[in-house]
């Protein structure tokens, strides 16, 4: 065991969705537009603009809340968070510092809980765009305001992550459960989820606690794990040389695999908090929050236990087919065509998941469609193929989409049934292998398995596996 232990905590920024900005109506389709197009007076700071607080914001956070077994206060009041940076327009940012939300929420992860602090309403900043060319003499940086005021939630855990891959699969389920509940895209690459992780090293022999070191601009949850465990190695290493690394806040360098130094860690004063005196305090009552309660839809745990009942499968499949919404949307359209729900889940888990991993192919755009398993399904079933035969053109109908069944005709892989022919092919084989035939007759009858074996390789797979045992044994004993 480590004499280092591991101290994480995880502050990470959801994007909403909604139609319109936080404080404005500005869209906040921010992704799609050109620089600069979705911004009006009140999203760029200026003087005179007032902001008007976006209800359907307030909505989603107490649908978050409720998402992640938060406790929702019935008084919430924003604040402005003072700091001056290009992509900050106003010079302060709108958020909810003394009187969050929502607190006390928690999310398990492989049967443990990781518990959520507090979870405030806050406001986007704009977006930087750092140019490696050369302007006249100088580098130069571009802002684009159409992500300054999209209406964020702001999620921040109490340090019980104890490792890198606790982080990355807390990360995952928090997407998963903001997409069931249609609170975000959690887009990582496009920013919609953005996590800034705190990590420190404890040395357990001694008791000493390294300074706690943040680290940013992680956007992938491979190089969160990635971006902690560099961070782990570099912290201790500078523990087994005597030294405390400096309190600050670290960049993750995607192309290096490495962090790097960005500046010295702020202090809650540095902001100089205030109520932010243009919007009035957020009252949330207990109508409002049973009015949200009826627009859940059903949550991971729900499908889970509910595809157990319903489907039939087992445990293992149902916890990973309802994991993802995507996926687990994708198994019920299959599942209510297919006779045996069982069959399809086997093929997902184990065949598709290999094949979108392999080849780097997301759900959405994959050519497997719910009728390509209704097909394989029958072609099974009717004894055309065996199971072995339609797990090796699955490859094919993955990569050309082309129908099981034609696939199957073009390569002449109908599987070989037919009494008369079988027999001819398991005569030839007893009579060429005399001393096996001998050696099973004397009891040796796990030699059963070499003669199945030997029409299997003569039929090149395609006798049915359930007549080639019977036969072979019938004839072995005549």
């Amino acid at each position: 065991m480590s004499k280092y232990k591991t101290t994480i905590g995880l502050e990470i920024h959801v994007q909403l969705l909604t139609k319109t900005k936080a404080f404005c109506s500005c869209s906040a389709n921010a992704f799609e537009s050109e620089p600069n197009t979705n911004i009006c007076p009140v999203c760029t700071g200026q003087p005179g603009a007032l902001p008007v607080f976006n209800e359907e914001a307030l909505k989603l956070g107490i649908k978050a809340a409720i998402a992640l077994n938060a406790k929702i206060n019935e008084y919430s009041r924003f604040d402005r968070k003072n700091y001056f940076y290009p992509d900050l327009p106003k010079g302060y940012q709108i958020t909810q510092y003394f009187y969050p939300l929502a607190n006390d929420g928690y999310i398990e992860i492989e049967g443990k809980k990781i518990r959520i602090e507090r979870m405030h309403l806050e406001e986007d900043s704009g977006k930087m765009f750092h140019e490696g060319e050369k302007l006249e003499s100088a580098s130069y940086s571009l802002v684009d305001y159409n992500r300054s005021g999209i209406p964020l939630i702001e999620i921040v855990t109490k340090p019980d992550i104890e490792s890198p891959k606790e982080a990355r699969l807390f990360m995952e389920k928090l997407r998963n459960i903001l997409r069931y509940a249609e609170i975000s895209t959690g887009d990582m690459e496009k920013g919609a989820l953005r996590c800034d992780a705190n990590i420190s090293i404890t040395n357990t022999e001694t008791g000493f606690q390294s300074n706690r070191v943040e680290v940013k601009n992680i956007n992938s949850f491979k190089f969160v794990e990635k971006a902690l465990e560099y961070e782990r190695e570099r912290i201790i290493q500078h523990l087994e040389e005597g030294k405390n690394v400096p309190m600050e806040t670290r960049g993750w360098n995607f192309a290096t695999r490495s962090t790097f130094s960005m500046r010295s860690k702020e202090e809650e004063a540095d902001y100089r908090y205030f109520p932010e005196p243009d919007i009035p305090p957020v009252i949330v009552t207990e109508k409002d929050i049973e009015e949200v309660k009826k627009t859940m839809p059903e949550m991971i745990d729900e499908k889970k236990e509910r595809f157990i009942k319903e489907y039939t499968i087992k445990e293992y499949d149902a916890e990973i087919l309802a994991s993802d919404k995507e996926l687990a949307d994708y198994f019920e359209k299959c599942a209510k065509l297919v006779k045996n729900p069982q069959f399809v889940s086997n093929f997902i888990i184990t065949d598709l998941l290999r094949e979108m991993n392999k080849n780097n192919i997301e759900l959405k755009d994959i050519k497997v469609s719910p009728e390509h398993f209704k097909e394989l399904e029958e072609l099974i079933d009717s004894g055309k193929i065996s199971t072995k035969i339609a797990k090796e053109i699955f490859i094919d109908v993955f990569e050309t989409g082309k129908s099981p069944a034609d696939i199957v005709k073009e390569k002449g892989l109908e599987q070989i049934d037919d009494d008369e022919t079988l027999k001819e092919i398991i005569k030839k084989i007893i009579e060429n292998n005399p001393k096996q035939v001998q050696q099973y007759k004397n009891g040796k009858t796990k030699l059963l398995g070499f003669f199945v074996g030997q029409l299997m390789k003569e039929t090149k797979g395609k006798a049915n596996p359930q007549k080639a045992n019977k036969l072979v044994k019938e004839m072995l004993e005549e």
